[in-house]
């Protein structure tokens, strides 16, 4: 309350977490805007997907894989790049050496290393660091110079093919190779392999995403499936694999200084009236600081007070000489978490929060399903639910934020969030619900 009175919300912010639950961002968040008054709250997402939300909400209104888990497995053409997935994400890797070896599909692997699914590939195109528009630029401009395409997909659900044609034009196979080093005969098997499948599903994660045109790449895999046609329908689309186990769900809720909860943005005067009305307090309709900017003005004395939650910035962020500095330059850090991490070493005052194993709530997968956790065993110690933690301090800042479990959180984001809305503890048993909820199975508010 010292530093807030004496220099204003905007010297605070918070990292929220990818590895707590929906409920605990959701708190958290709410915490950083209401206590706080500021919208400099950010997680990790940042450094690793931030270029998906951005890419694939321009091209498809929504910042996450666009089918199911399931679903990749029973595509006919698979295209994966930026994503050792057996290593990281085993069960999905799983499902794609399932669907080549025991189904027929076709594997195209883009991967300059030598992985376990390119012993699995039909073609493997092992591009230079950094070339990955040129490549999927060139797959385009093979699809298009050989009328490939879909064109009554094309024509009902796209816009501006003429200018993007024009770019297209200019990426030949040949020209392809010089700048990535893939031979041209590869460039174009793979482009009439993807382009002559019936669903063709294209699968990445953060080798093509943490680059300084990590948008564009995005925005290059968007465009391929939509060349193509391979998009609103089973075992198709864009699908993007998470990080960490909830990046997701801490996306979804709000954990971003840019959109409220349902990526509802802050500057939006109808929007920030909506939560006003809800949480009872006026809100900042300024965009905040990213994790980036966040230590950048720590370091440079304009943020004072900074309160972590399950965040390890000491770890995962660049320039960890940077961050040290920026850690020690604030007048006041907290520490929420399970471990002593190199970042809690730094801290003024660490709050024990407790694991996933001691947690009730959600978590949203990578297929944005989202899953019930029930608690499994006690608090060990004298550790805390993370919510209840973050509730404490937020009275104690003067905010009156109480909540008897985490159930009750998400009628309160149910009510406020509209991808989240019907949601209901009852009714995530089993495999949990997958937003946008199916046609027919809406759920009841």
């Amino acid at each position: 309350m010292g530093l807030k009175a004496r220099y204003g919300g905007d010297a605070l912010a918070g990292l929220s977490s990818a590895k707590c639950t929906n409920e605990e961002n959701y708190v958290f968040q709410k915490f950083v805007r209401t206590a706080f008054g500021t919208n400099n709250v950010d997680h990790c997402a940042r450094l690793c997907h931030a270029s998906t939300v951005v890419g694939l909400a321009a091209a498809f209104g929504s910042g996450a894989m666009t089918n199911s888990v399931r679903e990749i497995g029973d595509a006919d053409v698979i295209l994966v790049t930026g994503s050792n997935t057996t290593e990281a994400h085993p069960v999905i890797g799983n499902l794609i050496k399932h669907a080549v070896v025991l189904k027929g599909a076709k594997l195209i692997l883009a991967d300059p290393r030598g992985i376990e699914l390119s012993e699995y590939a039909t073609v493997w195109l092992r591009q230079k660091n950094g070339t990955d528009v040129a490549w999927l630029n060139g797959i385009m401009h093979v699809i298009l110079k050989e009328d490939l395409q879909d064109e009554a997909f094309i024509a009902e659900r796209t816009e501006g093919f003429e200018e993007f044609r024009k770019v297209i034009e200019q990426y030949t196979p040949e020209r392809v190779e010089e700048i990535t080093g893939i031979p041209a005969e590869q460039i174009v098997e793979a482009a009439r392999i993807y382009a002559g499948a019936e669903r063709a599903t294209l699968v990445y994660s953060m080798g093509i995403t943490q680059h300084t045109t990590g948008v564009d790449n995005v925005l290059s895999t968007a465009n391929l499936a939509l060349l193509t046609g391979n998009m609103g329908r089973e075992s198709t689309g864009v699908n993007p694999l998470r990080g960490q186990n909830n990046v997701q769900g801490a996306c979804d809720l709000g954990a971003l200084p840019n959109v409220f909860p349902g990526y509802q943005k802050v500057t939006d005067e109808a929007i920030r009236e909506k939560f006003e009305k809800g949480w009872g307090v006026p809100l900042s309709g300024e965009v905040g600081l990213t994790v980036v900017e966040i230590m950048n003005a720590a370091a440079e004395g304009r943020v004072k007070g900074l309160y972590v939650m399950g965040e390890n910035p000491m770890l995962s962020d660049p320039n960890l000489n940077h961050v040290r500095e920026a850690l020690e330059s604030l007048d006041f850090l907290v520490v929420q978490d399970i471990f002593l991490t190199e970042t809690a070493q730094l801290a003024d005052v660490v709050l024990p929060g407790v694991s996933f194993a001691e947690k009730d709530g959600t978590y949203t997968n990578t297929g944005r399903r989202v899953q019930r956790v029930r608690k499994a065993i006690p608090n060990v110690g004298d550790s805390r639910q993370d919510w209840e933690i973050v509730c404490e301090v937020t009275r104690r800042m003067g905010y009156e934020m109480q909540y008897a479990a985490p159930a009750e959180v998400m009628e309160e984001i149910a009510s406020l969030t509209p991808i989240y809305g019907g949601m209901h503890y009852d009714r995530l048993d089993g495999d949990g619900l997958q937003w946008p909820c199916p046609a027919g199975d809406a759920l009841s508010a």
